[in-house]
């Protein structure tokens, strides 16, 4: 993990030292994903269980999992898991629940009534991934705030195990989250499957969730394509930025850091330091930490594609923070309240030492589904509202037309547009005639 002197950047330099890793949008990649999308859509279910078996190297079992099925993975769980999983939920559901958006009637003027009212998307499809480790978390992400939403169906995919089976906990925070529609298909071919739909998958509106560079890129390709289906924000590998003051943990700081690393070989971890001394004290402790952890192979991939940055003041610090646009935002600093106030741009973001990234994955009531790869500048996370559309409405009385047809005709002559302002002007001259204004 490279120590870098922000103060000693000339401009190229402090864009490489906030880059990610290189983008796998490879014309391999897009045409690999291109070839997949058809072959769903031309040979459906067949053509789902043939590439289960040779991009999954699975057997390719029942594509829809039966609802008791569900039931049955919830039935069987650990009381602890269970506990952890309802805890989970319950907080994921308050935070959100509080967070809807509420529809809205304004008066504009005498007998002009404007409206904004939500809708449920009414099908929508939950990517779950599964690759090296499973996520029943983002089953819980999706879950929750698609039934606050009220949308109609809720079409859960995620890929096999080396069996040709669903992660059972997976399916068992299905249960929990109501979800009763789940098949088992993974990658590219999972998100084309909901996108076009098939004999047994059903076409899906929108398409969330994580994945991979594949789902990624799938993700993106459907969502162009106007008979495809549109998707949550766009995406790139997990990634965190720790900010932290010299009297900080180190230890903490570092942890952190990993517990991002961990997710994938292309997750990015980035500390922003106040000092060089500090700076290497945390990467000590990320050499440290790296050596007993289970998935220390993978994060160490991830360390060798990250760096820590040396600035001078909290004005560089925001400059690096802003700039960067992290998925996970930690401020490890006593006035964290504070600096987050010139915070422009981030996913999601953890207040002081008490607060690791790890509760917003699991259980403290936010999404986990965020934008990545610098995306949090123009994107936000996943709501209830990612599940909705919002809808306007207008009603007037013809006192209310009186009051707003000068205003209208006078705009649509300028914009040349006879048939907006005779729409009007039809209606005054019939309320005219019949004494009504």
């Amino acid at each position: 993990m490279k120590v870098l002197q922000w103060n000693q950047l000339d401009p190229a330099g402090r864009a490489s030292a906030l880059a990610r890793p290189q983008s796998s949008q490879s014309d391999e990649l897009r045409q690999g994903v291109a070839a997949i999308i058809q072959r769903v859509r031309e040979g459906g279910d067949e053509a789902l269980a043939a590439l289960t078996e040779e991009l999954d190297r699975a057997p390719a079992k029942t594509l829809k999992i039966d609802p008791s099925e569900l039931v049955a993975a919830e039935e069987a769980l650990d009381e602890s898991l269970r506990t952890a999983l309802l805890d989970a939920v319950s907080r994921i559901r308050a935070f959100h629940s509080a967070c809807m958006r509420r529809d809205a009637s304004v008066a504009t003027a005498v007998g002009v009534v404007c409206e904004r009212i939500a809708r449920p998307i009414q099908t929508v499809g939950l990517y779950v991934p599964a690759g090296s480790a499973p996520l029943p978390s983002t089953t819980l992400m999706l879950g929750v705030p698609a039934g606050l939403a009220g949308c109609a169906n809720v079409v859960l995919c995620s890929p096999p195990n080396d069996q040709g089976d669903v992660d059972p906990t997976v399916l068992a925070a299905a249960s929990l989250v109501g979800v009763k529609q789940a098949y088992c298909v993974g990658g590219a071919q999972a998100v084309a499957a909901m996108a076009y739909g098939t004999d047994t998958v059903p076409k899906c509106d929108k398409i969330f969730g994580p994945g991979n560079a594949w789902v990624t890129e799938a993700k993106t390709q459907v969502s162009l394509d106007p008979a495809g289906a549109a998707i949550d924000m766009p995406a790139g590998p997990s990634e965190v930025m720790v900010v932290v003051e010299d009297a900080g943990n180190a230890e903490f700081a570092a942890a952190d850091l990993l517990a991002q690393a961990e997710h994938g070989p292309d997750s990015q971890a980035i500390l922003v330091a106040f000092s060089e001394q500090h700076a290497r004290r945390v990467v000590d402790q990320v050499e440290r930490q790296l050596q007993d952890l289970p998935r220390k192979d993978i994060a160490r991939q991830a360390i060798s594609n990250s760096r820590a940055i040396v600035v001078s003041d909290r004005e560089q610090a925001l400059e690096v923070v802003n700039t960067y646009a992290a998925e996970h935002l930690i401020l490890q600093l006593k006035d964290a309240r504070d600096f987050l106030g010139g915070v422009t741009a981030a996913g999601s973001v953890f207040l002081g030492d008490w607060t690791p990234e790890s509760v917003g994955d699991y259980c403290s009531g936010t999404n986990h589904v965020l934008p990545t790869y610098g995306y949090a500048r123009a994107h936000s996370g996943v709501s209830v509202d990612s599940f909705q559309t919002q809808m306007t409405v207008q009603e007037l009385t013809p006192r209310g037309l009186a009051t707003l047809a000068d205003t209208t005709t006078r705009l649509a002559e300028v914009e040349g547009l006879e048939a907006h302002a005779r729409a009007v002007s039809l209606r005054m001259s019939y309320l005219k005639r019949n004494g009504r204004v």
